[in-house]
């Protein structure tokens, strides 16, 4: 029971530091406009994380508990897939990269699973969908967030500009709202699968359908407190660095991540809210002009991404490794 106890510790450290490291993908793009200070922000974007545990069913949880096979789930297994995941998001927050926390979990729980039992303990089928997401999220964010910009440019295109700027900065509180409660309900929730993978192989619970109500109150908590510490470093590459944002681009960049989260939650999907976010940001500074997007950046950012699974998958099987010794 001691080492469940640890592994539940672990795991909401986990998601404290999954709160301040993704804090940018909520509020870089209304800081970045000036429509809120980062203080404020952050205490927004934290208050609807904690709401979306009111709103979101588990359909994520359940998807992240089954990447590996209960059979091979054991406390060494989860604890090695977690340390992997907290040494990864601490060296990428470091140096200011917005990688995923949401792959570097399932990158290390996979990996886990891999060392404890082979390729057969993983579940290739749950595993497959957010490596194809890692491609399809952000050019879906893209896609919607430079339809919506597209429409309201026509839309506005003969207001006074003063007036379209006013409008768009309360619109931008409703839009973050929305952003934030996409990856409460999205991120909080891979944790949750975490914990209950690991209530079951302790033999606490039956199974993911009687996860305990302090699950997701701890899960949403500790991730509502990390968003509220902030991870400055990359919330000026979301928010500078990409592409230069005004209210009505920070508006549909937010409704275009809020979109893609809300709809890959409903279908069970475990995406990337910071691959969501970059490709949401993309897309309404192409509207502009292509070399409006600072494609240098784009591109170190793409190898963060594209690197992130595997690298947390063979952390995971040293940490594995390690354990066992210990």
């Amino acid at each position: 029971m001691e080492l469940f106890i640890a592994v539940v510790i672990l795991a909401l450290c986990f998601d404290l530091i999954n709160g301040f490291h993704d804090a940018a993908n909520s509020i870089a793009t209304v800081v970045s406009t000036r429509v809120l200070s980062p203080g404020i922000a952050v205490i927004w974007a934290a208050a609807f994380n904690f709401i979306a545990y009111w709103i979101f069913p588990m359909h994520v949880a359940n998807a992240v508990a089954k990447i590996v096979h209960k059979e091979n789930i054991d406390m060494i297994v989860i604890s090695a897939g977690l340390a992997s995941a907290i040494f990864w998001n601490l060296l990428t927050w470091y140096y200011g990269i917005p990688s995923s926390s949401s792959h570097t979990l399932i990158g290390g729980f996979a990996g886990a699973g891999i060392a404890a039992g082979g390729m057969g303990a993983i579940d290739m089928g749950a595993i497959m969908k957010p490596i194809y997401f890692i491609v399809l999220a952000p050019f879906i964010g893209m896609f919607v967030s430079y339809t919506i910009s597209i429409i309201t440019l026509h839309i506005c295109k003969r207001s006074n500009p003063v007036k379209v700027d006013r409008v768009f900065r309360r619109l931008q509180l409703l839009s973050a709202a929305a952003y934030s409660l996409g990856h409460g309900g999205n991120d909080a929730q891979k944790v949750m699968g975490i914990i209950a993978a690991a209530s079951v192989a302790q033999g606490l619970i039956p199974d993911l359908q009687h996860m305990q109500e302090w699950i997701p109150i701890a899960c949403y908590t500790a991730i509502s407190f990390g968003t509220l510490i902030g991870g400055w470093r990359i919330v000026k590459t979301m928010g500078q660095k990409i592409t230069k944002l005004t209210p009505f681009e920070g508006f549909s960049a937010e409704t275009g991540g809020a979109i893609t989260l809300f709809a890959t939650g409903a279908l069970g999907i475990p995406v990337s809210t910071t691959h969501t976010i970059t490709g949401s940001i993309i897309g309404v500074g192409i509207t502009k002009r292509l070399s409006a997007v600072k494609w240098g950046v784009t591109l170190n950012l793409v190898w963060a991404w594209l690197l992130t699974i595997p690298v947390s998958g063979v952390l995971a099987i040293i940490f594995y490794k390690l354990f066992k010794l210990l």
